[in-house]
């Protein structure tokens, strides 16, 4: 369902997206997908010579996972910035979900913006990434929240 932005207040919160289980095959299918292919994902005597117990996710992936966050929520081409930082591994087998939170919404330059601040976060609660989103909500829809 859908809705127009004029309802949406600050601290609403966007619809989290589980991601599901990162298995092997996850990881082999992203590194084809991306192009990065470093062992450090994909092969597990690499990660262990590394002193890790196994692989460990491309930090790209939960960083797509946000992504399709915003997406799901707005259009693609209403993003108008997205960054974030990333805190720690999110190891294979592991569960990531990705939210947002509605933090400042404010007008420029004719349009209104909405500010987010948004988080991959593993169910043992250990944060792999957070960052920002801004998105343009003059003329958009977003998903009901």
């Amino acid at each position: 369902m859908t809705t127009g932005t004029a309802d949406i207040p600050v601290g609403s919160e966007l619809p989290p997206l589980a991601a599901g289980p990162i298995t092997r095959t996850t990881l082999a299918l992203f590194a084809g997908a991306s192009g990065d292919h470093n062992p450090m994902h994909i092969d597990t005597d690499v990660a262990r010579s590394a002193g890790l117990g196994d692989v460990f996710a491309h930090g790209m992936l939960s960083m797509a996972y946000l992504g399709r966050l915003l997406t799901d929520w707005v259009a693609p081409e209403a993003i108008r910035t997205y960054g974030v930082r990333f805190g720690a591994i999110t190891p294979v087998l592991a569960e990531p979900t990705a939210t947002g939170k509605v933090v400042a919404i404010e007008d420029v330059r004719g349009e209104r913006h909405a500010t987010l601040d948004i988080a991959v976060t593993l169910p043992d609660g250990t944060v792999t990434l957070t960052g920002t989103a801004v998105v343009a909500l003059t003329g958009s829809t977003v998903t009901t929240l």
